[in-house]
């Protein structure tokens, strides 16, 4: 049998949501502002932290626990679409949206 290798990683939640972060790991996450010094910032609201077979959930939080991120850049994502017509009148209305995510690197637990 082969032996399950265990890491470490974290479950962390920002802009309403949640994510299962690693170490060296690049994400998109909703919209935050950057940091006034530097680029690095803390994420304080961690639910889960695992480091192979020690693992602490928070109720909800844990309290001692903070993830230091990088703060890399503000893009926008692909235009969506939306698109409604109104068949006996020949009405037509279109609207787009460019949503604004930051992309940030998960540097230590």
């Amino acid at each position: 049998m082969e032996e399950v290798k265990k890491d470490k990683f974290a479950v962390i939640e920002t802009g309403g949501k949640q994510y299962l972060v690693k170490p060296k790991d690049k994400l998109k996450i909703e919209k935050i502002e950057k940091p006034t010094k530097g680029n690095v910032f803390n994420f304080e609201k961690v639910l889960l932290m695992a480091n192979g077979d020690d693992i602490k959930i928070g109720v909800p939080y844990l309290d001692s626990a903070k993830i230091k991120a990088e703060w890399l850049a503000e893009k926008r994502a692909k235009k969506i679409t939306n698109v409604r017509y109104k068949s006996k009148t020949r009405q037509s209305r279109k609207k787009g949206q460019r949503q604004i995510y930051t992309e940030i690197l998960i540097s230590d637990f």
